[in-house]
């Protein structure tokens, strides 16, 4: 039996390492890292921490092994990670210097804690909302996607949000099929605005 329920302070350990396990484009990037809690820095434990209302998990027997993250105002959620969130981990890890492009996957994520990339502007006034989803590869192909998904988008229109958005990595096929057939669109960007790496797609509710 698999249950979705809101994330608990227990469970924070178990998405840094859901985040580790999926963080190369969908693909475990543990062989990237050395410090392995880089990517949950970023994309799970500080919607945990501070938006606890709005990350769902799924549990099973063996435990946590999916979970959805997210906010209803982009922007005020960033200045509030800007107030407290940031700033601990920026006193703990320090710039990278040098040739960015000499960078391992390390100081990329640790640059991105010092200089953190705000979604384009065009983006959060269209869908002023945004989520992160990860599962581990034994819930993936079994509808537990679609029902975290379900649920967050059932609590959004509870709370008459009118959009959302999403990043996807462009080389995630398998993520960017998902969410092609759960509704959300690819969202085109104007040149300068828009990224190689990243497929931007929305959803408005």
């Amino acid at each position: 039996m698999v249950s979705i329920r809101n994330v608990r302070p227990e469970d924070i350990d178990q998405l840094y390492a859901i985040s580790l396990s999926t963080g190369d484009a969908g693909k475990d990037a543990t062989p990237l890292h050395r410090d392995g809690r880089l990517i949950g820095h970023i994309y799970s434990a500080p919607y945990a921490t501070l938006l606890p209302e709005l990350v769902f998990v799924a549990e099973d027997e063996q435990g946590v092994f999916g979970y959805i993250a997210g906010v209803f105002d982009t922007i005020v959620f960033d200045e509030q990670l800007e107030r407290e969130w940031w700033p601990a981990l920026r006193r703990r890890y320090e710039d990278p210097t040098g040739d960015p492009a000499l960078w391992d996957a390390d100081q990329q994520r640790i640059s991105a804690i010092h200089h953190p990339k705000h979604t384009p502007a065009i983006l959060v006034e269209r869908y002023p909302a945004h989520i992160h989803m990860n599962l581990l590869p034994r819930a993936q192909g079994k509808g537990v996607g679609t029902a975290l998904l379900d649920r967050w988008l059932e609590n959004a229109r509870a709370n008459a949000v009118k959009g959302i958005h999403l990043g996807a990595n462009a080389s995630n096929h398998g993520g960017i099929r998902f969410w092609s057939s759960r509704g959300f669109v690819p969202v085109e960007l104007p040149p300068g605005v828009a990224s190689e790496t990243t497929v931007w797609f929305g959803q408005f509710l």
